[in-house]
């Protein structure tokens, strides 16, 4: 077991160089061409959607890792079209990104992982990002400014860029992790080892695909799989975790300090990405308990989350529980609805199954009207339980998505 403690740091992973310039395919004008490059192959692990519909890039990402074994050096993002939906042409355009990539960093082209977020159904013009490949190269730097800016390039409806760090001592050498990711709308990842959510991940430890692949699963699980903002799952998500090795400092598969920092950053990330979601007025954290299983208490949390009555109450602060009473009644788990109690922050609103006697709905009402808020639930039945993070529905979100396109 490796002597690890966590340790506070803001600072870049050794070994990994970014950069983000204008390829033309917002057209907004704004950089929308993000690339990290390896300075030597990073071991690599990742997971992606588990829509059926899957765009090109993750199609040809996934052959990719299987062919290099685990092994990246160049990871290339554009932002404004998510070149899915567009068949042969769509993936013969990603594999002459990845292929211009490769012979503008020097690897092979099954080295370079390619990530598309943006409009559904619109060819990708190769063309453009690959054109300003020279200029990627010129600019690339490991400094917080260059991962700055290839944060920004990869936002579409997001209205500010997400990054999150950590650093931790294993057997006395300093393990930096480093996180960015995009997301604000289509927000309700199903990542499985199989407007969008894009993520990734870099550390200078030295991991071994097998184990990176391990750690990332866990943290994946109790944070990008515990948000959801609208319920719609994209054809895009991507998580992406490489590990660079500078450091030297080897992290075995049992460290808890290296997982307990990756599952830090990833939990930070995914509520960035749900405090920024589109429209969004209400964050909201639900605590469900004595469910059956943990597996049935995120069901029941899935199915409130997804309620669009629950969420327009959110929007409006009404305290109006009883639609928490009927999602938790149609999720599908096995309940007594006479043992359900729930809570609003420290406020009880209901006791076996209904209101309390000192209901307080303007206390209530008062509470719901903050940015962020917790709301408790106690099925009564068992041990299982979940954290799980959404938020309300809103005329702006409406607006935001029915314009999209145009």
């Amino acid at each position: 077991m490796n002597d690890s403690s966590l340790i506070p740091s803001e600072a870049l992973p050794l070994g990994f160089r970014f950069a983000a310039v204008k390829a033309g395919i917002k057209p907004s004008g704004k950089p929308d061409f993000a690339v990290a490059v390896a300075d030597k192959p990073a071991s690599a692990a990742a997971m992606f959607t588990g829509n059926r519909v899957v765009a090109a890039p993750i199609i040809v990402g996934r052959r990719h890792l299987a062919r290099s074994a685990g092994q990246v050096r160049v990871v290339a993002v554009n932002a404004g079209n998510a070149n899915c939906a567009t068949g042969q042409i769509g993936i013969e355009a990603c594999e002459r990104v990845c292929a211009a990539a490769a012979a503008t960093f020097q690897c092979e082209g099954h080295e370079v992982i390619p990530s598309s977020t943006g409009i559904i159904g619109v060819p990708l013009p190769a063309e453009k990002p690959i054109s300003v490949l020279p200029e990627v190269a010129a600019s690339l730097g490991a400094t917080s400014e260059r991962f700055a800016q290839f944060a920004r390039a990869i936002m579409t409806t997001d209205t500010k860029p997400k990054t999150a760090y950590a650093s931790l001592l294993v057997d006395g050498r300093t393990v930096r992790i480093a996180g960015v990711c995009k997301g604000a709308g289509m927000i309700h990842p199903q990542l499985v080892p199989h407007a969008t959510m894009l993520v990734y991940i870099f550390t200078d430890a030295a991991i071994a695909p097998a184990a990176l692949d391990a750690f990332l699963r866990q943290s994946v699980e109790v944070s990008f799989n515990r948000i959801s903002i609208d319920g719609d799952t994209s054809t895009n998500d991507t998580v992406l975790l490489l590990a660079s090795g500078v450091s030297g400092a080897a992290v075995n598969a049992d460290d808890k300090a290296f997982a307990a920092a990756l599952t830090q950053i990833c939990t930070s990330l995914a509520k960035q990405i749900v405090d920024d979601g589109e429209g969004v007025t209400h964050v909201v954290e639900l605590q469900i308990e004595g469910a059956p299983t943990d597996r049935d208490a995120l069901i029941v949390a899935k199915a409130i989350a997804h309620s669009p009555l629950v969420k327009t109450a959110w929007a409006g602060s009404d305290p109006n529980w009883g639609r928490l009473m009927a999602a938790t009644g149609y999720s599908g788990v096995a309940i007594d609805p006479d043992r359900i109690a729930i809570w609003f922050g420290d406020l009880q609103i209901c006791s076996n199954g209904g209101r309390v006697a000192n209901f307080d709905e303007a206390a209530a009402h008062a509470y719901l009207k903050q940015r962020e808020f917790t709301v408790r639930i106690d099925l009564g039945i068992g041990n299982g339980s979940c954290r799980f993070w959404t938020t309300d529905l809103t005329a702006e979100y409406v607006r935001i998505n029915a314009d999209y396109s145009s």
